[in-house]
Parts: structure tokens; C-alpha cells; sequence
């Protein structure tokens, strides 16, 4: 039994199952959380509010398929306190004077703003138009935007002009935010052009961060994006038992579960 996690873990979980099983069931997810179908009802009907699941009469499906991605606003929305702590646990890992690249994304977003004002001195490369905006008046920072085509909704700029960009740098990290993330197929995007420029992103990194709160864990969208031995630390909200964190650190992977004990991720 799956009992005492709370609501966002409990959530995440019921979405790892949906995305496995495609189907699941009020009781027997009930029985399984040892909570009542009620708040069962109420965790499916967040889950279908964010495109993972559909109810259907006494349960729940798969919404979509592999290429169904959610809108940013969504995105943002969805789990904003949790991304907040996860973005304060990635800037704590950062050093004052690194260049940084900062992905695209919501997550990712959240960590630019956790940045702010903690006088790092970064130089900050971006494919993000919003990331670029939030730190274009940060002190002592320098912001380099990519080139490429702009991706309307997400304010991302993808194509052959953003891959290349990363070819003249030598970066210390990248920050990535990523659609699913698990033990066996490493990091997943739903979007070709914008897994191309994660992909360049990550040649060009001494260092690879990937940031991914709770209802990522588990997940394998259409895109492959990197195997996981090209993760350096997985920073999650999700529980230090999940079985994809599991996994990644019986690999090597640093984990950092914040609001839990955190391992010491080296340098």
C-alpha cells in the first residue's frame, strides 16, 4: 500500500501510473493511497486541469499521447510552489562567475528568479525570451539570448541558429527543464526542435543540472534528449524513495530532494 504521501506526491504518483497503465480506476487507487475515492476524484480532476487524464465513468485514462504537451501557462501554473523551492535548491549549487545556461521552461524560469539578487555574477546563456527578460537588470550579470526561430507560447527560440550558438561557448552548467525523466531512458522532451537545441546545450556544459519536479519522475515523452549518464545532479521535489531517483543514483547521479535529505552533490 502507497499510504501517507501527500497530495502532490500522491498526484505524481497517480500520474506515473496513468502514463504506464493508461487506464486506472477510483477504488482500486483509493485502496492503494488509503484515502477516500473522493480525494481520489479531486487528484484526477487535477490531473486532467494539466492534459495527463480523462475521467471516465469510475476511473480515469491517458489523456493524449507522447507528443501531447501541455500550454506553458499551464506549465506554470501547475505545482508553482514546488517549483520555487526546487528553482532556491539550483541556485544554491551555483557559483559566483560561472556561465551558466539557463533552459526554456517553466521550471527553469522559477530558477532565474531564485538568481536574483544573490550578486553570483553569472554569465547567463539563454534560449528563453522570458528567462532573458527576468535577468536583463540583474547587477553584474551578463545575458547572452540564442538566435532561432521564436516558438510562440513558450517564448523559446528553437532551430539551426539556436543549436549552433552553443558551438562558440565553453559553459560550467546547464540548467535544463525537461518534460519526463527516467531511470532507464534518461531525459525526454515533447517538442523534436526544442529536444535539438537541449541536446546542444548539454554538448557544450561541463555540467548538466536537470530540474524536474515530482510529476516528471517516471515520465518518457516522444523525444530523447539525454541518456542518464549525462546527468550530473537531478534537483526534485519528489520523494528520495521514487524509484526513478532510485535509480539515477545507483547510477552516479547526485540527487537533491528538496524539503528532504539531500545528498552532497560534488563539484
Amino acid at each position: 500500500m502507497t499510504a501517507g504521501l501527500n497530495a502532490h506526491a500522491r498526484r505524481a504518483a497517480i500520474a506515473a501510473r496513468i502514463h504506464t497503465d493508461r487506464e486506472v480506476d477510483f477504488a482500486t487507487l483509493a485502496d492503494e493511497f488509503d484515502v477516500s475515492e473522493m480525494t481520489i476524484r479531486r487528484d484526477i480532476e487535477r490531473l486532467e486541469e494539466q492534459g495527463i487524464a480523462r475521467r471516465v465513468l469510475g476511473g480515469a485514462i491517458a489523456f493524449g499521447g507522447k507528443s501531447t504537451e501541455p500550454s506553458f501557462d499551464a506549465r506554470a501554473a501547475d505545482s508553482a510552489d514546488e517549483k520555487l523551492h526546487i528553482a532556491h535548491a539550483v541556485a544554491d549549487l551555483l557559483t559566483p562567475r560561472e556561465t551558466v545556461i539557463l533552459d526554456s521552461g517553466s521550471t527553469v524560469l522559477a530558477v532565474a528568479r531564485a538568481v536574483k539578487g544573490r550578486d553570483l555574477g553569472l554569465t547567463v546563456i539563454t534560449p528563453s525570451v522570458l528567462v532573458a527578460i527576468e535577468l536583463a537588470d540583474e547587477p553584474d550579470t551578463t545575458i547572452l539570448l540564442t538566435g532561432g526561430k521564436v516558438r510562440p507560447g513558450e517564448l523559446s527560440l528553437i532551430g539551426a541558429e539556436a543549436e549552433d550558438f552553443y558551438l562558440r561557448y565553453n559553459c560550467d552548467t546547464y540548467v535544463m527543464g525537461i518534460a519526463g525523466v527516467d531511470g532507464k531512458r534518461g531525459a525526454s522532451e515533447y517538442h523534436r526542435e526544442e529536444g535539438n537545441v537541449k541536446q546542444a546545450a548539454m554538448r557544450s556544459a561541463d555540467r548538466v543540472i536537470v530540474a524536474a519536479d515530482a510529476s516528471k519522475l517516471g515520465r518518457v515523452q516522444l523525444i530523447n534528449v539525454a541518456p542518464v549518464s549525462a546527468i550530473s545532479i537531478l534537483v526534485t521535489d519528489g520523494p528520495p524513495t521514487h524509484p526513478t531517483v532510485d535509480a539515477l543514483r545507483s547510477t552516479g547521479v547526485s540527487v537533491v530532494c528538496v524539503n528532504a535529505e539531500r545528498s552532497s552533490p560534488a563539484r
